[in-house]
């Protein structure tokens, strides 16, 4: 492989997912020996009050703003290809000349679907090989443009939805979505109940409750759980310390059932010994639990990427998707309860996953950008 090209990744903060993948493919190069490479998260570099403000948006569009969201995300669409009114062509098209003129990046790769790349090339005429990993298990329009080289997809149902829109077969590659190389190690799993006091004698409930959450009722469905024998609740709070603080009081009076984190950088370890786990269906954090092989309760998923992502993992038989807040403490402890359906749901989920999806990735993606550019000085020379 030629590892002497430069590489310039682009992201958005839009969720933690896109800037993640960015992360672990330049992990990835730097792995592979590639010594010029630049990530930049490019509204943010472009527009930091504007991207803060959207950023904020965002993320109140997971909560109070679920139908704002519901209508961008299907609405799109319909005004998509209007160049004119859509000032989203042109978001960060200074920032990246900048980026451009300073790096001069043989490859550009996408972690987000950022229009304004393929429409710099289609106005300023100049090819850069430019390719777009995609980060859902689903397809939103807002990835696609005529300029952009080769689509990395999560599955053949994606594919499948791009050929349907006209995309040429040999420029859509079904890899996986890239996730950190810890979650394909091999690990002892008595080391990790011992790190994190978990039993290996109950079943084990991992709630991703994070800053955000994804319960309203943590705390109650803890007190609900923990009353039960079998079970043991493990809930990672990240940096919501209020949530945190709530749980510490129920996990003083039943150390053995509850233990409550904060951020924990090596979460996979937590993957690794749940039977079950209550998580946003966020596409990186579904494919890490494909990689491990941990079923998911879904909760209440946004319309949108999420929903998406949701019905297709429940399609396969990899997740149940709970609805209503008064429903959750029956799918959980019916599923826990079940040892048939989580084999089952492991061994669906698990089925789901594609292996070193980054090292493929960058692999394919120098190899395309060699044949791009080798056709293009054919063309010159017969010009």
């Amino acid at each position: 492989m030629n590892t002497n090209k430069n590489i310039l990744i682009l992201t958005a903060n839009y969720g933690n997912g896109h800037v993640q993948v960015a992360k672990t493919l330049y992990q990835e190069c730097e792995r592979l020996g590639f010594k010029n490479v630049t990530v930049s998260n490019l509204y943010q570099e472009s527009n930091p009050i504007v991207s803060d403000i959207t950023q904020y948006l965002y993320l109140k569009s997971f909560s109070i703003g679920k139908q704002f969201y519901r209508l961008f995300y299907y609405g799109v669409d319909k005004i998509y290809n209007k160049r004119k009114f859509n000032i989203y062509f042109k978001m960060g098209n200074k920032r990246l000349d900048q980026l451009i003129k300073k790096h001069q990046p043989d490859i550009i790769i996408n972690t987000f679907p950022m229009i304004v790349v393929p429409e710099y090339r289609r106005r300023m005429g100049k090819v850069i090989p430019t390719f777009n990993v995609m980060t859902d298990f689903c397809l939103h329009k807002i990835w696609v443009h005529e300029h952009i080289d080769k689509y990395y997809v999560a599955t053949d149902y994606v594919k499948e939805k791009l050929l349907e829109i006209g995309t040429h077969p040999n420029n859509v590659k079904i890899t996986g979505i890239p996730i950190r190389r810890q979650f394909e190690e091999e690990m002892d799993k008595d080391e990790i109940y011992a790190k994190y006091q978990l039993s290996p004698d109950r079943k084990i409930l991992l709630i991703m409750a994070g800053a955000h959450g994804v319960l309203k009722n943590v705390k109650e469905l803890c007190e609900s759980l923990v009353t039960k024998e079998d079970v043991q609740v493990a809930v990672v709070c990240g940096k919501n310390t209020v949530l945190k603080n709530s749980l510490e009081e129920i996990e003083a009076v039943y150390p053995n059932k509850l233990k409550t984190f904060g951020y924990i950088e090596r979460i996979d370890e937590l993957f690794r010994v749940a039977d079950c786990m209550i998580t946003k269906p966020g596409g990186i954090t579904l494919t890490e639990a494909t990689a491990i092989g941990v079923p998911v309760i879904l909760y209440k998923p946004v319309p949108g990427q999420e929903k998406e992502n949701a019905l297709y993992f429940e399609d396969k038989g990899a997740a149940i998707v709970v609805n209503r807040h008064e429903e959750i403490l029956e799918s959980v402890s019916s599923l826990l309860a079940d040892e048939q359906k989580l084999n089952e749901m492991k061994r669906n989920i698990k089925s789901l996953h594609l292996s070193n999806s980054s090292e493929v990735i960058l692999t394919d993606i120098v190899e395309q950008s060699e044949i791009i550019m080798n056709k293009k000085q054919a063309v010159r020379a017969l010009s």
